[in-house]
């Protein structure tokens, strides 16, 4: 096969680098030579993605977390036109490594590998929101106004700089005025959080827990304005993944989602912020689009 290894430095808080001498050694276990790229900006491997098609690579590997794999993900999903991708494979050497860890991928570099290597796949549905794909999760409203929250600290480091994001992301949040359709219903009012899923964890928390990649169906998980007392009873249930029976919430599943938000909504895909003030929004669920490497 000639592949292509898109690597991401930066992934693993800036450790997924040191990674590179392990990741060639696997290869070279397998009996491969692939050609190693790293990315040197947010956004990069898209294009190096989509370039690799055109170039005709046989598949294409992500080496990073999650965002690194929906921006590889992206890039071939761009490059597949109405087909489907050419083969799409994960090195998981991120943080969290939600999507990896949902589809059964192996963390340790040989064994994933070796599947790349057998070259067997299996067809998994994507995400497409407005002109951006994603494969795991995409969230408007409270979820990525939070990771903004995240994003802007500089002095904190680890869970401490969560938990601090969690806390001032509450003591700011207002309500987005939304009109929601779903396929068999919806919401016209004041809104706090609207999270759309093909697998079911993200950020390590099981936002849909009864998700599955290949259902030809979004979960999604949705919450009006509410006291923001019970907004934090919501989130203590997403620890024990409880959340989805709460009365407030709206736990269901669709092909289609469009939402019309004042003001602006801010927007996150597999963990990446993509969108900071979105006001028309249309998520469309692609079955089977992506060409996953998966024995």
């Amino acid at each position: 096969m000639k592949i292509k290894v898109i690597l991401n430095p930066y992934a693993n808080r800036w450790r997924a680098g040191a990674k590179l001498n392990a990741v060639q050694a696997a290869f070279a276990a397998a009996s491969l030579t692939p050609d190693i790229v790293q990315t040197e900006k947010p956004q990069e491997a898209i294009g190096l993605a989509e370039t690799a098609v055109s170039a005709g690579y046989d598949a294409v590997i992500a080496a990073g977390g999650d965002g690194t794999l929906g921006e590889v993900a992206n890039g071939l999903l761009r490059a597949a036109g109405d087909g489907l991708t050419i083969p799409f494979g994960v090195l998981p050497i991120g943080t969290a490594n939600d999507f990896s860890d949902m589809v059964g991928l192996p963390r340790a570099l040989t064994q994933a590998v070796q599947i790349i290597a057998r070259g067997q796949t299996r067809q998994i549905d994507a995400g497409r929101i407005n002109n951006h794909f994603f494969i795991n999760n995409c969230a408007v409203a409270m979820e990525p106004m939070i990771t903004l929250e995240n994003i802007r600290m500089k002095r904190l480091s680890g869970e401490l700089r969560y938990v601090v994001a969690l806390l001032k992301g509450l003591v700011k949040l207002k309500a987005w005025e939304m009109q929601v359709r779903w396929d068999d219903g919806g919401h016209d009012g004041p809104a706090y959080l609207l999270s759309v899923c093909n697998g079911p964890r993200t950020g390590g928390f099981y936002m849909a827990p009864d998700a599955a990649v290949d259902d030809g169906l979004f979960d999604f998980v949705f919450a009006p304005e509410v006291p923001k007392l019970t907004v934090l009873a919501i989130l203590l249930k997403l620890f024990r993944k409880t959340h989805i029976f709460h009365p407030q919430v709206v736990y269901g599943r669709t092909r289609h989602i469009s939402i019309a938000s004042s003001p602006g909504t801010p927007i996150h895909a597999d963990g990446e912020i993509i969108a900071e003030a979105a006001t028309q929004i249309e998520y469309q669920i692609l079955p089977g689009k992506l060409t996953l490497l998966q024995s």
